[in-house]
């Protein structure tokens, strides 16, 4: 396996040195930090990292379609800035990759914080990749090059690229469900509480069904979870 780590980044200077650090011990291809015009000095930290730096339009499909073209290896992971994975899920995917019915799947999440409601959100999370093969950008998207290509890569929208991807590439074969663990900073759920967070999260689920596009509630999700990035 050669594996390409990208990681989009914006105003991730809190993050990003220990998601580099944490990457590079997978032993990869190469890891890419895409930036997309952070000003608290993550691209300046970035530089100084074992990691190559590519400065990128605001946008995670945006800057993780760029990533992936910039990149070189036969196996592409997209983790976000604030998740980190041990080096045990190289070896992970490398055999679940094996099997040529699997073209990706995502990791069993480990919240950063103490509390049984954290690991009920961990649980319904990974019971939800189980029963409807649906995963989001945190649970640390991997695919095959080819298979990633065929499906013309992340749609260029504001919000929910990770949903629209996972709905293509689950008619691509069987979705690999890892055990990881994905460590995941806990920052949203702290800020706006766990219980608030998860209903806005359902809430924008149940609205795309219906109907409402992606870039339309952008407007709704976006300011909150800019705050994060300031």
């Amino acid at each position: 396996m050669k594996l390409s780590v990208i990681i989009p980044a914006l105003n991730e200077a809190a993050n990003i040195g220990n998601a580099v650090r944490h990457a590079i011990e997978l032993a990869p291809h190469e890891v890419l930090v895409v930036d997309g015009g952070s000003t608290d000095g993550t691209r300046e930290l970035v530089a100084k990292l074992q990691c190559r730096l590519i400065e990128s339009p605001r946008g995670r499909s945006f800057q993780q379609n760029l990533g992936a073209r910039e990149s070189t290896g036969d196996t592409l992971l997209f983790l976000h800035a604030d998740c980190w994975l041990s080096s045990i899920a190289a070896q992970q995917m490398e055999q679940a990759l094996r099997s040529s019915c699997i073209p990706g799947g995502v990791f069993c999440q480990r919240i950063e914080a103490r509390g049984s409601t954290f690991r009920f959100l961990e649980a319904g999370n990974a019971l939800r990749v189980c029963f409807t093969r649906l995963a989001f950008g945190d649970q640390g998207i991997f695919l095959r090059r080819e298979v990633f290509e065929s499906l013309g890569g992340f749609p260029q929208t504001r919000l929910m690229e990770d949903l629209l991807l996972m709905r293509k590439l689950r008619d691509s074969g069987r979705l690999a469900l890892l055990p990881g663990p994905l460590h995941v900073d806990a920052r949203r759920w702290q800020m706006h509480g766990p219980v608030r967070q998860t209903l806005r999260n359902w809430v924008l689920l149940a609205a795309e069904q219906l109907g409402v596009s992606p870039d339309r509630l952008a407007s709704f999700y976006l300011p909150h979870w800019q705050k994060l990035s300031r």
